[in-house]
């Protein structure tokens, strides 16, 4: 091997342009957690049950899954410039049809498509990771990532805001306005993507993917942890703008979203979690970040009188999360560097799944169980997490020597 790859590579992913990554998955994955402080104000709107709420976050997760599957893997056949601007440019479109939904049914289809969309995130994550010299590998995709959790933070602070100064539909067109400057902006600036091998059919791209699924342990073993770890996180967000929207806090549609503000622990996880996989301490952070996961929800229990405790417990469960969910990708890209799109499709496709099922229980445990029954929702994941890491994932890793 030849030093000119690595050099190319350093040249085309400058700091700058790790920089312009981070701030395109902030705002694209904007669009799937954006509604979230926003579904009582929705049920208002639209005369809806809270319990049906849920139907919107799964709605926007299982276009997200399909788009994992039918989408992410064009990134290793097709050029990902014009791929990720196309898609920005298609996020804005539906967005636009989203806040004009006279119905649930037309918000849930609408965002639905949009969660397709949504996937340029992924893409994205990819096209750096590919970029990155291998001994970088982790740092790249940490601070990529971590661009990915302040997105989240974003979507929920800023569409809170956004809702109690006018109403849910302006905070969706918000976004809408803000996919097609970003599609501009990707076009102009981004690195091109010519591909140095001779591209594979879609179909023999796509059978590539269940190829790698079966060969690759380490993508079958972590992409279950990222269902159990994205339920969790999904349970938390989906349920918690319930108790704090009603008696005793009488919290606003923009105060909810401060609670966004929390997850910058999130971030900070994503960036040292990259740095540490890359040193070899992968399973160590795993085991650490999956204690803290458990522990958050003691926290989380007692929020419903205390939000300090809440508060606590969110910083706990977004710090955990993150940390293993960066630790996975950078042990799978080191698999196959060469297939980063299709093994980011394979993986994020588990946490898809997780996050939407994780929607459906959290309203209807909420609507039958209160406060009480989502926590022990929540503590019951993260000990089957924490199981399946000690019986299954820590056996099919072998530490590298430090």
């Amino acid at each position: 091997m030849t030093c000119t790859p690595c050099t190319e590579n350093v040249t085309r992913l400058s700091s700058k342009m790790m920089l312009l990554f981070a701030v395109l998955c902030a705002f694209a994955v904007a669009n799937v957690y954006m509604t979230q402080p926003l579904l009582d104000q929705i049920a208002i709107s639209l005369h809806e049950e809270t319990a049906k709420m849920g139907m919107i976050i799964t709605a926007t997760q299982i276009g997200y899954a399909l788009g994992l599957l039918m989408l992410v893997p064009l990134g290793d056949l097709v050029n990902r410039k014009h791929l990720v601007a196309g898609m920005l440019l298609a996020s804005s479109v539906l967005l636009m049809l989203a806040s004009l939904a006279p119905s649930l049914s037309w918000l849930s289809a609408a965002l639905g498509l949009t969660g397709l969309m949504a996937v340029v995130v992924q893409i994205i994550v990819a096209f750096a990771a590919s970029l990155a010299l291998p001994a970088r590998r982790g740092h790249v995709t940490g601070v990529v990532t971590s661009g990915v959790v302040l997105g989240i933070l974003l979507a929920r602070l800023i569409s809170g805001a956004l809702a109690e100064w006018a109403n849910w539909r302006v905070a969706i067109q918000v976004s809408a306005g803000a996919m097609l400057l970003l599609s501009l902006l990707f076009i102009r600036i981004a690195p091109d993507d010519r591909k140095t091998e001779k591209p594979h059919s879609y179909l023999r791209l796509m059978s590539s993917v269940w190829t790698l699924w079966r060969e690759i342990p380490a993508l079958r073993s972590r992409g279950v942890l990222a269902l159990l770890i994205f339920m969790n996180f999904s349970v938390l967000w989906t349920s918690v703008v319930f108790p704090l929207s009603h008696p005793p806090f009488n919290l606003t549609t923009a105060q909810i979203g401060l609670f966004g503000l929390a997850g910058i622990a999130g971030a900070l996880a994503a960036r040292r979690a990259g740095v540490l996989a890359d040193s070899g301490l992968g399973q160590r952070v795993t085991g650490i970040a999956l204690l803290l996961l458990m522990l958050s929800w003691l926290a989380i229990a007692m929020g419903e009188t205390s939000l300090i405790a809440l508060t606590t417990g969110i910083i706990l469960l977004d710090f955990a999360v993150q940390a293993i969910h960066v630790t996975s990708q950078s042990l799978i890209f080191a698999e196959r560097p060469q297939a980063t799109s299709r093994l980011v499709a394979a993986y994020m496709f588990f946490y898809s799944i997780g996050s939407a099922s994780g929607a459906l229980l959290a309203t209807w445990v909420w609507s039958q169980y209160a406060w009480p029954g989502v926590c022990a929702l929540g503590m019951a994941i993260s000990g089957l997490a924490m199981l399946y890491w000690l019986l299954v994932d820590r056996r099919l890793h072998t530490q590298p020597a430090d």
